[in-house]
């Protein structure tokens, strides 16, 4: 790691500066010179002296800043005198730039500066012409052209250029640097800022260098070059309000502390734009306390504000420099400072120097202050105040010091020649201070004799004006000044003479002398303070004791969290979990020597610190609108956490559009599901929100590689579990749902779900994912889940259903396979000559397509769906195919489409057949299998919560189309024991199973059937009864509940039985609900759940939404309307583990005689319910 300086300025003016590799603080070799403010950067520090002028420090380098001067010698040749400098009125210049356009005569180049000196005079420079060639000239036919060495017999014009070399010689030192302006006058500078040198193009241009007048105008340097280090001049930046202070990032961020305490944030920075395009303002972190100090790094924004907090902003980068919100961070501060690596320095209350500990780019706001350690003089550390700038009773012994003996005629203390005797003593919150003894009793207030107090430290700024404007603490009454008092047996501090009141200013001197009375007189009540000794050698005013720190730049520090630098090491409790506040840092240097002390302290709580952990990468992003393509763009997901440690995070997507940074940003407890999507053949997955479900408009992000979009699904899944309090498994009450793509996806109810009155919106369900690949999964309260995957292998989910017994306990993850097959489809018309061919007709399908014949897919475009699956077989002809096909495997139509048959007839002009290929995914997840039978559908019998049941019913059909029903399944045995044959007259290929063992089916011929006589001692059953279709119907998927029945035909209708009840379970006859349903589930409360195969109004969303039914209740069994939720590829749903019911409001009878003149009636159970009758 290189060598870097740490650059800090004192209360007094001057300048030190303290290396990585060093162990003590070094004063600038400058004496006289006395500054206000600096700002350094890479290899250099920029500085305000109290003059106001501007003063640049160049590191020393082994290559010196040597700049070329240039200027072109130009002839034309007349038949008189030949080649000669009188050219004709429309040339150019006898001495021009390469242009032409700009006089450069040789004595018109001046030095910029006093920091240059010329290194030889001038001469020709012999590389243009041919070097043989005297004088170097270059020749051509006439100005402007092509310039060449070779003269020819047209050649009417000539030039030659000749060069000089400037060396900067101030390196090592601080350099003035003029105030000039070529459009405006330069008012006097408060503060400066530099920064941009990430920005850089490949000849090292600073963008810019930042500066504020005291009359609240901002400027910025131009011309800023590695070989011109000065830049050129000045130029106004227009603002909308006057500005205090600013802060330069390293790239493009800029931010400013306006009068009234907001911020403002400058867009459009860039190198065509380094003065940027326009202002945005940002309010203050606190609505009571205005901002006083900003600084910026890379991708941070740290603010202080007036009551000294320190404030972390969250979600800054290059595309969103404004950012999202604001952190409150621990510690009191004066000022804090971003430097290289975005560290934060600091400069606290107590005017002691402080580093912010484990800065990272994964948590940017770090995790504690710890102060800078670091020799003073004769080996002593000057981190923090001594005893003698401590304690009052030191004080009092010293000389007198006026103020008018340190103070510039243009700018005067905020609180006079001494403060007033009610001003506030320098102290921390009261959480924030740690007790140095071991009595919990605070101590006694100082007595009157030990003199007045000192006033409240100020900001450390030396303009009186800006001090008025920013610092609004306690009253401003003048007091005359206190006399010396010098202690037995020592020498009374030297004195400056007062210079003479003629009016003139004191160009060396600093006016921040009140700040450093402040601290002087108010750290002993603010910290424990140790003796450091004396000096030996003689020491200027305020060096005694070390200095007595007012600014600081990290700017050109260059540490991280895992440097190991000496002066930066913490000890004690200083740790990664808590924040220290400088009071406490303090207190702490002073508890090293007593170690019965720190024990006692260490045993005392200290107060947590907000932070912000970041986490970054790269996705490509679906941009949804024309045109419609994937983008390159950066991620980064931000977490906060409280001191309280509660959490929340942020998901944000930078990309660029025409040049223009933009990004999106996904607060994570409005995610409403992480739903993997088959997309392109690429590893992507979709993030919902409440309003991106509305407007089917998911966030479609896809990952290089499987690992990348398995990171980011865990990592943003697990935040938005943890801001909404989930943890563990499912709970048994979950509902179960699976994707077109074969994810499983589960949501946890709540009471307000099934509400009737008010009920919660599907909307803003959360659904999370479960590992593991199915087809269909159900479930029942009692935490029993089977699923079927797309080969019709049989799964029970293995994890624990509720709160997990050991914290971090997790399910065993199991290995699960899957295989489902790929179909395209080749289409062929019939002609009189060739017969079945290949060509169709213009307005046909493509000759290979999907079922649906409006996209082509051949065997060779076609993949798997997605890079997790790899081809097991190869394309075959399919012949289970639905309708039938002849030996060759063709169906037979009248025309695309219609309906195909697998015989051809005389009309049948167009024929297909199925093409399958099968691919399988192999991954790890809760699942067990159920060897050995391949099944189509199954159903669990649905419970209420309270139910106690030793085995319970599972019904199943396999790939056969026969009846099974399993056996010994309980909660302690999922899996049950073995299948029971049920006999049956024809395949079915839809069963369920609800409340008091009613169990329903659907044939593959459409027709339903009832199941008689089941019961827990007979669990097959006896007899098959048929229940007539809906008219003119073919059902194809039934679900069953407590009491209701719903049907699905293959026109996508909803049918309801009515006329169930517990005499007459097959009820009576067939009611049309809705359509455009795919899948119903119905749960032990009656709740009705659909599929539906596509949202109103959004023709375009994939087919496939989960849909609640409203309004469904004991009197109104079929609901009154659909609240549409999530969707675009969701394949089953299953509520039949929900029975959480809402709570019931006790109905109040109205007053006055009861309106009914029957007598109450006893209740009686049916269905395992209480139900009056």
């Amino acid at each position: 790691m290189p060598i870097t300086l740490l650059w800090a300025v004192d209360v007094y003016g001057r300048v030190y500066s303290l290396s990585t590799a060093g162990q003590q603080w070094e004063r600038c070799d400058d004496m006289l010179l006395e500054l206000k403010r600096i700002s350094a950067g890479k290899g250099r520090c920029w500085g305000i002296g109290c003059d106001h002028h501007v003063y640049l420090n160049m590191m020393p380098s082994e290559a010196s800043i040597r700049y070329k001067e240039e200027t072109y010698e130009n002839q034309r040749w007349n038949p008189v005198d030949s080649f000669t400098d009188t050219l004709l009125p429309t040339d150019r210049w006898p001495w021009s730039d390469v242009t032409g356009a700009n006089p450069q005569p040789l004595h018109g180049f001046q030095l910029p500066s006093r920091s240059w000196e010329w290194e030889g005079d001038w001469y020709v420079d012999q590389s243009c012409g041919e070097p043989s060639q005297a004088g170097a000239w270059e020749y051509a036919v006439d100005f402007p052209a092509n310039f060449s060495p070779d003269k020819k017999w047209n050649s009417c014009v000539r030039r030659r250029r000749w060069i000089r070399y400037r060396r900067y010689v101030a390196q090592g030192s601080w350099a003035k640097i003029p105030l000039e302006s070529p459009s405006k006058q330069l008012l006097p500078l408060c503060d400066i800022s530099c920064g941009g040198w990430e920005m850089s193009d490949q000849s090292g241009r600073y963008p810019y260098l930042w500066g504020v007048s005291q009359q609240g105008q901002v400027w910025y340097r131009e011309g800023i070059h590695p070989r011109v280090p000065e830049g050129s001049t000045w130029e106004e930046v227009e603002v909308p309000k006057e500005v205090a202070q600013l802060s330069a990032g390293p790239g493009d961020l800029l931010w400013a502390v306006l009068w009234d305490g907001n911020l403002l944030v400058r867009k459009g920075l860039s190198l065509d734009s380094p003065s940027g395009t326009l202002w945005v303002e940002v309010e203050s972190p606190g609505k009571e306390s205005e901002a006083l100090h900003v600084a910026v790094g890379v991708g941070v924004v740290w603010v202080v504000t007036k009551d000294y907090k320190v404030w972390f902003r969250r979600g800054v980068n290059s595309y969103n420099p404004c950012g999202s919100g604001w952190i409150s961070i621990g510690g009191e501060m004066l000022m804090v400072d971003v430097g290289l690596n975005d560290q934060v320095w600091a400069v606290g209350e107590d005017r002691g120097l402080y580093f912010r500990m484990g800065v990272t780019p994964a948590e940017p706001s770090g995790s504690g202050w710890i102060p800078v350690l670091a020799q003073w003089g004769g080996g002593r550390e000057a981190a923090l105040p001594s005893r003698r700038a401590c304690d009052p009773s030191a004080r009092r012994n010293e000389a007198p010091q006026p103020s008018s003996v340190f103070s510039c005629s243009d700018s005067d203390s905020e609180l006079g020649p001494a403060a007033s005797k009610d001003a506030p003593m320098l102290e921390a919150a009261a959480p924030s201070v740690v007790p140095l003894g071991g009595e919990d009793t605070p101590a006694a207030p100082p007595k009157a004799e030990d003199g007045p107090p000192g006033p409240k430290p100020l900001i450390p700024s030396s303009d009186s004006f800006i001090n008025s404007l920013v610092s609004d603490r306690g009253d401003r009454t003048s007091a005359s000044p206190q006399p010396a008092v010098v202690e037995e047996g020592k020498e009374p501090a030297p004195v400056l003479p007062a210079p003479e009141a003629g009016g003139h200013d004191v160009p060396w001197m600093n006016v921040d002398l009140e700040g450093a009375q402040a601290a002087t007189g108010n750290s002993a009540a603010a910290a424990a303070c140790f003796d450091l000794g004396s000096l030996e050698t003689s020491q200027g005013i305020g060096e005694e004791d070390g200095p007595v720190w007012a600014w600081l730049s990290g700017g050109g520090c260059d540490v991280d969290a895992a440097s190991q630098i000496s002066w930066l090491s913490p000890t004690g409790p200083l740790t990664s979990s808590v924040s220290l506040t400088p009071v406490q840092s303090s207190a702490w240097s002073e508890q090293q020597r007593h170690q019965e002390q720190r024990e006692e302290i260490s045993r005392k709580p200290l107060e947590r610190s907000n932070s912000v952990w970041v986490r970054q990468g790269a996705l490509r992003w679906w941009r949804d609108w024309r045109p419609q393509r994937w983008l390159d763009t950066g991620v980064a997901l931000e977490q906060s956490t409280r001191a309280d440690g509660r959490k929340d995070s942020i998901f944000f997507v930078y990309y660029t559009q025409y040049d223009e940074k933009k990004h999106l940003q996904v607060f994570i407890n409005e995610v409403t599901a992480l739903v993997p999507v088959l997309r392109d053949g690429l590893y992507a997955f979709a993030v919902y929100t409440v309003q991106r479900t509305k407007q089917r408009w998911p966030l479609v992000l896809a990952a290089q590689t499987e690992k990348d979009m398995n990171d980011w699904l865990s990592l943003l899944s697990d935040c938005c579990c943890e801001c909404r309090g989930i943890t563990g498994p499912p709970s048994r009450q979950a509902l179960w749902s699976t994707t077109s793509k074969g994810d499983v996806m589960v949501h946890e109810p709540s009471f307000s779900l099934e509400t009737t009155a008010n009920a919660l919106a599907s909307d803003l369900m959360f659904w999370r994912q479960v590992p593991g690949h199915m087809r269909c999964v159900e479930s029942n309260c009692l935490g029993l889940v089977w699923g079927i995957g797309w080969d019709g292998t049989a799964w029970v989910y293995s994890g624990r259903s509720g709160p997990q017994d050991h914290p971090g306990e997790a399910a065993a993850l199991h290995q699960q396979t899957d295989v489902r097959s790929v179909h395209v489809y080749e289409n062929q018309r019939w002609n009189p000559m060739t017969g079945y061919t290949d060509k169709g007709l213009p307005t046909d399908r493509p000759m290979w397509s999907d079922e649906s014949g409006l996209k082509e897919c051949t065997k060779g475009s076609t993949h798997p769906p997605s890079p997790q699956w790899s081809w097991v077989s190869e394309w075959a002809v399919d012949h289970a195919v639905p309708g039938g096909t002849d030996k060759d495997g063709w169906q037979y139509a009248a025309d695309f489409p219609a309906t195909f048959q697998g015989h051809k007839t005389m009309k049948d002009f167009v024929r297909r057949r199925r093409w399958t290929r099968r691919c399988k995914i192999t991954l790890r997840g809760p699942w067990l299998q159920v060897p050995p039978i391949a099944l189509s559908d199954i159903s669990l019998m649905p419970c209420l919560a309270q139910s106690r049941m030793e085995q319970v019913p599972v019904w199943a059909l396999n790939d056969k189309g026969d009846v099974l029903c399993r056996l010994g399944v309980s909660a302690e045995n999922p899996a049950g024991g073995s299948w029971l044959h049920v006999g049956t007259d024809q395949p079915f290929k839809s069963i369920s199973i609800g409340g008091a063992n009613q169990v329903w089916a659907i044939a593959r011929d459409g027709e339903v059937f009832y199941r008689g006589s089941v019961s827990p001692q007979n669990p097959a059953g006896e007899c098959w009864y048929h229940i007539p279709s809906p008219p003119r119907q073919t059902l194809r998927q039934l679900s069953v509940g407590r009491t209701s029945v719903f049907a699905v035909d293959d026109n996508s209708n909803l049918w309801y039985r009515q006329g169930v009840t517990p005499s007459y379970p097959q009820g009576s006859s067939w009611e049309l609900i809705s359509n455009n349903v795919t899948k119903v589930s119905v749960g032990p409360l009656d709740q009705v759940w659909i599929i539906a195969d596509g949202v109103p109004g959004f023709p375009t969303e994939t087919p496939g939404a989960v849909c609640h039914r409203l309004g469904v209740g004991p009197m109104k069994p079929k609901g009154q309307s659909w609240d549409y939720g999530i969707g675009g590829g969701w394949e089953h749903i299953s509520v039949r583990g929900n029975s959480v019911e809402a709570p019931r409001v006790p109905h109040t009878p109205a007053p006055g005689p009861a309106q009914s003149p029957l007598p109450q009636r006893a209740a009686t159970q049916a269905n395992g319910s209480a139900v009056e009758v």
